[in-house]
């Protein structure tokens, strides 16, 4: 599922959201730790030295793309470069608003991860909007991966490996994920649902 590799520029004098802030914080600390220049960074991860430097000063809101891209050159997992520096809340909110968590948005859907972004777990939550005809097509997942989805409304078609089946708002279904499957929205109205993906540990 791709996401736009360029962040979106964070409003004038608005502060970023503390796990946005940490982590902008914690890639100069990184950086200048292992003695790297911003250009040296840049061949690293594939992200230009402006961008890095905006970032560094937390002027950008990145995407999870550019901050995977940041990670891996680090020779970390996103989550543990956001877990590096993040001071754990006893409430953490995620706003409808914020592009940070909208994992895909095109014609066919927009998919929300309700699931916080610097942690390491086995359960990833989604809001899921499918347009009118519009559809979501997986290859295999993992051995063992499962899916829950929940129609709040409209309708949707599921089909897990040969498997095929309806649901109505406020249906809820569960299938395998390891192997190929499919959402799809038949119907002339936008499908609005959640979907938890269960990986086997």
């Amino acid at each position: 599922m791709a996401r736009s590799a360029k962040p979106k520029p964070a409003a004038e004098n608005t502060a970023l959201d503390p796990v946005t802030q940490a982590l902008c914080e914690e890639v100069g600390k990184l950086r200048k730790k292992r003695g790297w220049s911003l250009g040296e960074l840049s061949a690293a991860s594939g992200v230009s030295r402006s961008m890095l430097n905006q970032i560094e000063h937390a002027k950008v809101n990145p995407t999870l793309a550019v901050a995977h891209r940041i990670a891996q050159a680090f020779g970390m997992s996103l989550s543990q470069l956001l877990d590096a520096n993040h001071a754990a809340n006893n409430i953490e909110v995620i706003r409808a608003d914020d592009r940070t968590y909208h994992f895909r948005s095109d014609r066919q859907c927009r998919i929300r991860t309700l699931s916080p972004l610097h942690l390491e777990k086995d359960v990833e939550f989604y809001e899921v909007i499918l347009r009118a005809k519009g559809s979501l097509k997986s290859s295999a997942h993992f051995q063992g991966t499962r899916e829950f989805i929940t129609v709040q409304q409209g309708q949707l078609r599921i089909t897990s490996g040969k498997e095929v089946t309806k649901l109505e708002p406020g249906d809820s279904a569960h299938y395998a994920a390891d192997v190929t499957h499919a959402i799809e929205n038949n119907g002339s109205t936008d499908t609005t649902a959640f979907l938890v993906v269960i990986y086997e540990k």
